[in-house]
């Protein structure tokens, strides 16, 4: 058996504030996930209901929904509430499917292997 300790305590009081509340969590990997909280334990892990993982690539983004999701405490980075009453997102993002949002994601992952294999190439010519 382990002992809780004061700070638990504290993170168990503050996601209790959250039931029932729509959130978004960043989690360690990066990803972003939102959807509403329905249950948690002592270790922070957090079970979303309707829950989407939402993909952002410069303007656009797409949201995928995963259902009912259960977040390891551990990989979460941030948790908070989302203003339903704001717009989620500035006016200027466009919403594309899940094959277009996977398109730009492999192509700025490309881009930025280029940009990472040319400025090691740039330190190379670098001899002071």
């Amino acid at each position: 058996m382990s002992w809780a300790g004061p700070e638990d305590i504290y993170l168990s009081t503050s996601l209790a504030n959250y039931l029932d509340k729509k959130l978004l969590a960043l989690l360690r990997d990066g990803r972003k996930l939102f959807g509403t909280l329905r249950s948690f334990d002592q270790f922070a892990n957090a079970v979303l209901e309707g829950a989407c993982e939402r993909i952002i690539v410069g303007d656009l983004y797409c949201d995928i929904p995963l259902g009912l999701y259960i977040i390891r405490g551990e990989n979460v980075v941030l948790i908070g509430e989302l203003d339903l009453e704001k717009e989620e997102l500035p006016p200027h993002m466009t919403r594309v499917s899940v094959d277009e949002i996977k398109r730009a994601q492999k192509a700025e992952e490309v881009a930025s292997d280029l940009k990472g294999t040319m400025k090691k190439r740039m330190d190379f010519l670098d001899m002071d």
